[in-house]
């Protein structure tokens, strides 16, 4: 496993923690480290992603709101609504991981972590947030240029 798909799971599962326990406290990073071994550049990809997702959590939970109408976020499976969290934070800010990869890595988060149909409900929830996010919901290589066959000319 690469050390951003790692560092992803490991985002979650403190992300899972923070929304149990509520407001992170300093010394939680370093005991979450103590409990989950990671290697070095794993701890600073999650801990990347875990404080941008907190420092942007109230815009987050307002795109995921806007999508999931009919439900208060507060109702939505903890796991689910941090693997979409997380989802959220990389599509906004992180341009250099293309978009299907950060939806395929959300949905295979989800389907380890979550419930049996976390993984669509995730990939429901991000194709629709997708297009708002990055412009429009899957990127698709350009077509090939149209070349007349033989039998045209």
């Amino acid at each position: 496993m690469g050390k951003r798909r790692e560092g992803r799971e490991a985002a979650v599962q403190y992300l899972f923690a923070h929304d149990l326990h509520g407001q992170p406290k300093p010394e939680d990073m370093s005991s979450f480290w103590d409990v989950h071994n990671a290697r070095p550049g794993v701890r600073k990809y999650a801990e990347e992603l875990i404080q941008g997702v907190l420092g942007d959590l109230p815009e987050i939970d307002r795109l995921l709101e806007n999508v999931v109408q009919n439900f208060r976020i507060e109702r939505l499976a903890s796991v689910d609504r941090n693997i979409l969290r997380l989802a959220i934070y990389e599509l906004r800010n992180v341009k250099d991981v293309p978009t299907a990869v950060i939806l395929n890595e959300a949905i295979e988060i989800a389907k380890t972590f979550g419930a049996g149909e976390s993984g669509g409900f995730v990939n429901g929830v991000l194709d629709r947030l997708t297009a708002e996010i990055r412009g429009r919901a899957r990127e698709v290589a350009p077509a090939a240029p149209t070349v007349p066959s033989p039998a045209a000319e």
